[in-house]
C-alpha cells in the first residue's frame, strides 16, 4: 500500500515549529495529515479512517494530571478503534509514563529532539508491527505491580499481542471493549482482587467463556489449593521461568 492510502493523525498537545516540521515531513512524503492541537473533541470524527496516530507530548505530561487523564482517555479510544500510535516524548519520564499508564506499553516510542527525517521508516515499521500483532493470540495481563506486567509482556511479546492494566476494574472496563483470548491475573490485588475480578468476569455473557489464569506468588499446597477452589484455567507462580510460562501459555492456547 502507498503512503497516499494513509490517514495519519497528528496530535500536539502543544504547538510548536518542530510539530510543523512533522506535519510537512509526511504531507511531503505523500501521507494524508490530520492535525489536532487543542481541539481534541475532533479525535471521535476521526478514529474510523486513520491507521496511525502520533502523539506529541507536552514536557510535563506525567506531572500535569489533567493532561494525563486526557492522554487516558485519547490512548482508550484510539486502542478501542484499532489503530496504533507512536509517541513522542522526553526519554526521562517514559518508564514513568508507562507505569501510569500501561496501555501504551509496546507503542511505538521516539525521544525528542525527534529526527523527522527517519519519520517516514518509523510509521512503516509502526504499521506493520500493528498488522502482525493482528495475527497473533491477544493476551490481558491483569497485575497491581507495573514493573512486573511489563516483564510478563516483555517475556511473551512477539509470540502473543499483550495488553496491560494495573486494577481489577480496570480489567473488567478494558474488556468490555476488546477482546482477549485469555488472561493472566493476579491472585492479590488492592481494592478488587483476583477471585473478584474473576467472579465478574464469569456473571458476564461477553466474558464468561475467556480463560483465566491466576499470578500467584504463593506456592504452597494450601495456597495453591486456596487458588485452585475457584476453578480457574490454571495458575502460575510468579517464580517461574521465561522459557516454562511460554511452554504453559501455548499448552492452554493450544
Amino acid at each position: 500500500m502507498g503512503t497516499d492510502n494513509r490517514h495519519i493523525v497528528v496530535i500536539a498537545f502543544q504547538y510548536s515549529v518542530v510539530v510543523k516540521g512533522i506535519e510537512r515531513k509526511l504531507a511531503d512524503s505523500g501521507y494524508r495529515v490530520t492535525l489536532l492541537k487543542e481541539d481534541f473533541d475532533r479525535l471521535e470524527a476521526h478514529l474510523k479512517s486513520p491507521e496511525l496516530f502520533i502523539l506529541y507530548l507536552p514536557t510535563d505530561i506525567v506531572t500535569d494530571r489533567g493532561k494525563l487523564k486526557l492522554l487516558s482517555n485519547m490512548s482508550e479510544k484510539i486502542n478501542s478503534s484499532g489503530g496504533c500510535m507512536i509517541l513522542i516524548g522526553d526519554s526521562k519520564f517514559h518508564d514513568e509514563l508507562i507505569a501510569e499508564l500501561p496501555i501504551l506499553h509496546g507503542e511505538k516510542w521516539l525521544n525528542r529532539p525527534v529526527d523527522v527525517s527517519a519519520l517516514p521508516m518509523t510509521i512503516e515499521e509502526a504499521l506493520k508491527g500493528s498488522v502482525k500483532n493482528a495475527a497473533l493470540k491477544k493476551i490481558l495481563i491483569v497485575d497491581d505491580d507495573p514493573s512486573y506486567a511489563r516483564m510478563v509482556s516483555e517475556w511473551i511479546k512477539g509470540t502473543y499481542q499483550t495488553f496491560i492494566v494495573t486494577a481489577g476494574m480496570q480489567a473488567i472496563t478494558f474488556l468490555l471493549k476488546h477482546e482477549v483470548d485469555l488472561i493472566l491475573l493476579d491472585y492479590e490485588m488492592p481494592v478488587v482482587d483476583g477471585p473478584q475480578v474473576l467472579q465478574m468476569l464469569r456473571q458476564e455473557e461477553a466474558t464468561s467463556h475467556i480463560p483465566v489464569i491466576f499470578l500467584t506468588g504463593v506456592g504452597t499446597r494450601e495456597g495453591v489449593q486456596r487458588v485452585m477452589e475457584l476453578k480457574p484455567e490454571g495458575y502460575v507462580l510468579k517464580s517461574t521461568t521465561r522459557a516454562d510460562l511460554l511452554l504453559y501459555l501455548q499448552e492452554k492456547l493450544s
